[in-house]
């Protein structure tokens, strides 16, 4: 979730993108709703959104660069890509969060 907060938002609790995207971990608004996150600008409610919203990517993709794509991207995108969506943003996307996970997991 760290790699995944700092590529989002550079841990900018008060963060939006131009796509409206909001928070810590970048809830779109229906995404927000969905998972019951009321302020997308609380950073436990948006961590804790975000992570259950990762972990349901992952459950439902299997593998953790399909969930991230999905979480970029949505898992419609991902489906009818029939894997990581080759649009101007995900696969750097994708590239960056696996990036900087490695990074922080060598220096533990």
């Amino acid at each position: 979730m760290q790699a995944l907060i700092w590529t989002e938002s550079r841990f900018n609790p008060m963060a939006i993108s131009p796509a409206g995207a909001a928070g810590l971990a970048q809830l779109m608004p229906g995404t927000a709703r969905y998972l019951g996150v009321a302020n997308r600008h609380d950073p436990v409610a948006s961590i804790d959104g975000g992570a259950r919203y990762l972990r349901e990517m992952l459950d439902k993709f299997g593998q953790i660069h399909l969930a991230l794509a999905a979480y970029n991207a949505g898992p419609g995108a991902v489906i009818r890509a029939g894997g990581i969506p080759r649009n101007n943003e995900t696969p750097s996307y994708v590239r960056s969060v696996l990036d900087r996970w490695q990074a922080i997991s060598s220096r533990i």
